[in-house]
C-alpha cells in the first residue's frame, strides 16, 4: 500500500511540474512575441504568430493524466487554460484592425496572468532544467543597528535545490 501511495505522490508531482512548464513556457511566448505578433498580424494580415504563441501541450493531456491531481488544482489549472482558450478564440476569428486587436489582447493578457498568478500559486513553479526550484517566499532577519533600534531588511528569495530538505 505504501508504495502506490508513493507512486501515486510521484505522478501527481510530475503532473503538476508539466502544467506549470507548459503554463510558464505560454506565458514566456506571450511576453516575448506581444509586439512582434501584432507587426506581423499587420503587415501580413496573418494570425498565425498570434496562434503559434498559445501553442500548448494541455490540449493532449487527458482526464487519466489530470485525475493525479486535486479537485481544486483540477479547477486552477482549469481557469487558466480558459482564460488562454479564450485568446486563442478571439484572435482565431476576430476581424478587429491590429490596434484593436494589440488593445482587446492586453485586456485578455491581464486576466490570463491573474490565472496564472493563481495557478503558481496553487501548483507551484516548475523545476527548471538544472534541477532547481525557485521557492517563493520572503526571508525576514534582525539586524541590530542601534543597542535599542532594530530593523528588519528583506532578503533575497531562497532557492531550493531538488532533492534537499
Amino acid at each position: 500500500m505504501a508504495r502506490r501511495k508513493k507512486a501515486d505522490d510521484e505522478a501527481t508531482l510530475r503532473v503538476r511540474n508539466l502544467i506549470a512548464l507548459d503554463a510558464a513556457n505560454i506565458m514566456r511566448r506571450l511576453e516575448a512575441r506581444r509586439g512582434e505578433m501584432f507587426a506581423l498580424f499587420s503587415r501580413l494580415r496573418s494570425r498565425e504568430p498570434m496562434l503559434s504563441t498559445l501553442t500548448t501541450r494541455y490540449a493532449s493531456a487527458t482526464f487519466h493524466d489530470l485525475v493525479h491531481l486535486p479537485v481544486h488544482e483540477q479547477s486552477v489549472v482549469d481557469h487558466f487554460y480558459e482564460c488562454v482558450d479564450a485568446l486563442r478564440w478571439y484572435f482565431t476569428y476576430t476581424e478587429d484592425m491590429p490596434s484593436t486587436a494589440q488593445q482587446t489582447f492586453t485586456t485578455l493578457h491581464r486576466r490570463i496572468e491573474e490565472a496564472h498568478r493563481l495557478l503558481i500559486a496553487t501548483l507551484g513553479r516548475p523545476v527548471s532544467p538544472d534541477g532547481v526550484t525557485v521557492v517563493e517566499g520572503e526571508v525576514l532577519r534582525r539586524e541590530d543597528t542601534a543597542p535599542t533600534t532594530a530593523t528588519l531588511v528583506r532578503a533575497a528569495p531562497t532557492r531550493k535545490r531538488r532533492g534537499s530538505d
